[in-house]
C-alpha cells in the first residue's frame, strides 16, 4: 500500500538558526530482514587500491573563490561550480580476457585513470594491480567523468568508452593483448567540448554493432545557472551510429532522440542517467534519459516539466520516438541513475530511477508531498506503460546517484542498492549512508541496514559511480563505489530537523558547507572536503542459497545468420529456478549513473539446484536453455532460430539450429558437452512452444511477430 502524507515545507533563516515548521499525517514502518553482509577489500589501501579522486583544479578554484568571500548569500548559489571535485565513474569487466573482473575508475586532470586488474586468476587471492598507464588508458591530461564498454567491432574484446568534462570523449580499442590504442579521432567519437553525465552502448538498428549514446548535462559546469533556468544552459544529447571499421556517424538531429516530450522545439533537458534496453520485449534498442527538474517549477505549479524519465521507444531501425508520457515515466524530478529488472515476477520489465529524495528538499523552501522527490521503482505494464506504486513501507526514501537491481543474497528476486551524496552548494545532503533495498519477490522492499553495517561508512563520502560483479568467484555479486569527496570524521554531521517515521530517518544526515550568520547570510564553515575514494565490497555470500552465472556471445559474424553483438548487449533474459518465481534482466552496456555492470549475470536460485533461462537476443530471436544448475558457468550462444518461430516442420528448425551449433564449434567457440545440451533445449523448446502456445509465463510473448516471427532461411 501507497504511504501518503501531506508535507508544506517552509524554511526561514533567523540568525544562526534554521527553522523548519512542518504539517503531516500518518505514519509508517519498514520491517528489517537479516540476509549476507559487505566489507570493503579497499578501505586503508586494502587489496592494493589506492584509488584517490583529484578535483577539477579550475571549478574547485572557482568554489574556492566563493569561500573566500566575506559572506555567501542565496544569490551565490547560481554561481557556484557543479561537479567541482569531478564526476567519477566506474566499470566492472575483464579487459585482459584471463576469466576474472577488473576495474576500471575515473579520475580528474593530472591525475591517472585506474584500470585494477585482478590477480584473482594469477593468484588465488582478490588482489589488484593498477596497469592503466601500461595498459594506455590512463588520460592522465583528462578531466573524466562517466564510462561505458563493449566490444564494438566483434573481435572478441571489450572496448571503453570514457566522457570529459568541457572536453571530447575518448574511445579506446581493445587490443586483445592487455592494451588499449586511442582511436577516438579515427572514429569520430570525440562528440565535442560538452559536460556528459553518461553513456551506453547498444544496436539501435540491428545491423549486428554497437553504437553509441551520449548523455549530456549542461553547456557547463563553471556554474548553476542551468539549476534555475529551464532553457538556455542545457546540452542536448547525442546518437552515434556504429559504421563499421571502428567508425561512428552523428545521428543525433536525425534520429529523433533530441525530439523530447514536453519540451520546446530546440530546447533540451539537464541529463543526468541513460540507458539502452528493449523495456518493450519487442526485439529491439530502446533508450532512456534521466533529467532534472532543479529548482524549475513543474508544470503543475506553473512551470514546465523539464526534469522527467524521457523514454524514446525504436521503431526497430534507430528511430525514436518519445513516449514518456503515454508510458507514465513523465513524473518531474531530479533523476540520476536507473536500474531494471522485474521485481514482482509478472513477466514486465521494471525501473528504478534513483531522485532527490524526500529529505534533501527539507533545506529549500519548496512546497512538496512526502514522496514526490522519492528514489523509487516503476512498475512495467503489458501495454509498455510503468505504474508508480510509492515506496510503500519504507515511507519516505533518500538523494541517490549510482544503482544496481541485482540478486545480492541469491534467494530468487532482484532487489536494489543505491549510494549517493548532494553537493548543493550551501550544504551537503548525506542522507545515503548505502542504501539496500531487499526485495520480497512481489516488489515489496524493506531496508536492510545490516547489509552494510560492517563496511565502510558511506555517510563520510560522496558516492557517484555504483557498478556491481562478482569479484571473487564465489556466485554472489560484489558492490563497486567511487566518490568524488570525502569527509574526514572530524566534520559534523547534522541531522534533518524534519523525520517522517522511516528507517531511514537514523541515517538521515546532512553537512553544512556554509554557516547562517543571518536572514539569507552564509559564511564559510571552515570545513573542506578531502580527495575521493572507492570502495570494493565484498560479499559474505555465507546464506546458503544456490546460483548460476552466465554470460551471452552473440553470434554476429560468426554464425549464418548472427544478428546479435558479440557481447550480446541489448538481449533480455529470463531465469526461473525450479520451484521458484521467473526473474528478468537486461544485459545493459551502461546505466546506474555513469558507470557499467559487470556483463555477467548472476543469478540466484535460492534452495534450488536447477533452472531454466530463456533468452531475447537483440533482432527478437528466442532462445531457450534447460538445467542450468546450480554453480555451474556458462557462455550461452546464440542460436539464430527462435523456437517459437513460424516454422513450416520440425526438421527445418532442427537443421536450422545443428547448423549454427557446428559453425560455432568450427569456430572453436563451443564444446562437444554443451553443444549436444543446446541441442536438446532447444528442441524440447520447440516441442513445448507448441503443446502451449498461448503460456504466458514466456519471455517470448510480447512480441510473436516481425523479426521474432520469421524463420530462419
Amino acid at each position: 500500500m501507497k504511504t501518503t502524507r501531506s508535507i508544506n515545507y517552509a524554511a526561514v533563516l533567523t540568525g544562526t538558526v534554521l527553522t523548519l515548521v512542518l504539517f503531516s499525517t500518518g505514519a509508517g514502518a519498514s520491517k528489517q530482514t537479516q540476509s549476507v553482509s559487505f566489507h570493503d577489500i579497499a578501505a586503508n589501501n586494502g587489496a592494493g587500491i589506492s584509488y584517490r579522486r583529484t578535483g577539477s583544479p579550475h571549478r574547485d578554484a572557482l568554489f574556492d573563490a566563493i569561500r573566500a568571500q566575506p559572506k555567501f548569500t542565496f544569490a551565490d548559489v547560481p554561481r557556484t561550480p557543479e561537479k567541482a571535485r569531478g564526476a567519477p565513474g566506474v566499470a566492472i569487466f575483464d579487459f585482459d580476457g584471463d576469466g576474472d573482473l577488473d576495474l576500471y575508475v575515473t579520475n580528474g586532470p593530472g591525475t591517472a585513470n585506474s584500470l585494477y586488474s585482478s590477480q584473482l586468476v594469477q593468484t588465488g587471492e582478490l588482489r589488484f594491480v593498477d596497469v592503466a598507464v601500461a595498459a594506455g588508458v590512463a588520460a592522465t591530461d583528462m578531466d573524466s567523468n562517466s564510462l561505458c564498454y563493449g566490444d564494438i567491432d566483434n573481435d572478441g574484446d571489450q572496448d571503453l568508452y570514457v566522457t570529459g568534462a568541457g572536453e571530447p570523449n575518448r574511445l579506446f580499442e581493445n587490443q586483445g593483448d592487455g592494451t588499449f590504442t586511442d582511436i577516438t579521432v579515427a572514429s569520430a567519437m570525440g562528440a565535442g567540448d560538452r559536460y556528459p553525465a553518461g553513456c551506453s552502448m547498444g544496436d539501435v538498428n540491428g545491423d549486428g554493432l554497437l553504437d553509441i549514446v551520449v548523455a549530456n548535462n549542461s553547456a557547463t559546469w563553471d556554474h548553476r545557472l542551468s539549476v534555475f533556468q529551464p532553457f538556455g544552459h542545457n546540452a542536448p544529447n547525442q546518437l552515434f551510429l556504429n559504421a563499421g571499421s571502428n567508425t561512428f556517424i552523428d545521428v543525433s538531429a536525425t534520429s529523433g532522440v533530441q525530439i523530447l516530450a514536453g519540451l520546446p522545439p530546440g530546447e533540451s533537458g539537464r541529463t543526468w542517467a541513460t540507458a539502452m534496453l528493449d523495456y518493450d520485449l519487442d526485439g529491439d534498442v530502446d533508450i532512456l534519459f534521466g533529467d532534472d527538474q532543479g529548482a524549475v517549477p513543474d508544470a503543475a505549479s506553473g512551470g514546465v516539466d523539464r526534469g522527467i524519465i524521457h523514454l524514446l521507444q525504436n521503431d526497430g531501425s534507430g528511430q525514436f520516438t518519445d513516449v514518456s508520457i503515454e508510458a507514465g515515466t513523465n513524473h518531474p524530478g531530479a533523476w540520476m541513475g536507473f536500474a531494471f529488472a522485474d521485481f514482482n515476477a509478472d513477466g514486465h520489465l521494471d525501473l528504478f530511477a534513483t531522485n532527490g529524495g524526500d529529505y534533501t528538499l527539507q533545506l529549500f523552501p519548496l512546497p512538496m508531498e512526502l514522496g514526490a522527490a522519492a528514489s523509487r521503482w516503476f512498475l512495467g505494464q503489458a501495454d509498455g506503460s510503468f505504474s508508480d506504486p510509492g515506496v510503500g513501507g519504507l515511507v519516505s526514501s533518500v538523494f541517490g546517484w549510482g544503482v544496481i537491481a541485482q540478486d545480492y543474497d541469491n534467494d530468487g528476486d532482484a532487489d536494489i542498492m543505491y549510494y549517493g551524496g548532494l553537493d548543493t552548494g550551501p550544504y551537503v545532503d548525506k542522507s545515503n549512508p548505502g542504501v539496500v533495498l531487499r526485495n520480497d519477490g512481489h516488489a515489496g522492499f524493506s531496508y536492510d541496514l545490516a547489509a552494510l553495517a560492517n563496511s565502510t561508512n558511506h555517510s563520510r563520502r560522496n558516492p557517484q559511480g555504483v557498478a556491481a560483479g562478482d569479484l571473487d568467484a564465489d556466485g554472489f555479486i560484489d558492490v563497486v563505489t567511487v566518490s568524488n569527496f570525502d569527509l574526514p570524521d572530524s566534520f559534523p554531521l547534522l541531522q534533518y530537523p524534519i523525520l517522517f517515521g522511516s528507517a531511514m530517518d537514523a541515517t538521515a544526515y546532512y553537512f553544512p558547507s556554509f554557516t547562517p550568520v543571518g536572514p539569507g547570510e552564509f559564511v564559510p564553515s571552515g570545513l573542506k572536503a578531502v580527495d575521493g575514494t572507492i570502495t570494493v565490497e565484498i560479499n559474505s555470500a555465507d546464506n546458503g542459497n544456490h546460483w548460476a552465472s552466465v554470460d551471452l556471445m552473440g553470434t554476429s559474424g560468426l554464425v549464418s545468420g548472427g544478428r546479435s553483438n558479440r557481447d550480446g548487449i541489448g538481449a533480455v533474459v529470463r531465469f526461473t529456478p525450479h520451484g521458484g518465481k521467473p526473474v528478468m534482466y537486461p544485459v545493459s552496456g551502461g546505466a546506474s549513473y555513469g558507470s557499467q555492470d559487470s556483463l555477467t549475470l548472476n543469478l540466484g536460485m535460492g534452495h534450488s539446484h536447477k533452472g531454466v533461462l530463456e533468452v531475447l537476443w537483440p533482432g527478437g530471436v528466442h532462445n531457450r536453455f534447460y538445467g542450468l544448475r546450480a554453480s555451474e558457468r556458462l557462455v550461452v550462444p546464440e542460436i539464430p532460430c527462435s523456437y517459437d518461430a513460424d516454422w513450416k516442420s520440425r526438421r527445418d528448425y532442427r537443421r536450422c539450429v545443428v547448423t549454427a551449433l557446428r559453425e560455432l564449434a568450427a569456430a572453436d567457440r563451443l564444446d562437444h558437452r554443451l553443444r549436444h545440451r543446446l541441442l536438446a533445449s532447444a528442441m524440447r523448446a520447440y516441442r513445448e512452444a507448441r503443446n502451449r502456445d498461448d503460456d504466458s509465463s514466456d519471455v517470448s510473448r510480447p512480441g510473436r511477430s516481425g523479426a521474432h516471427g520469421r524463420r530462419h532461411e
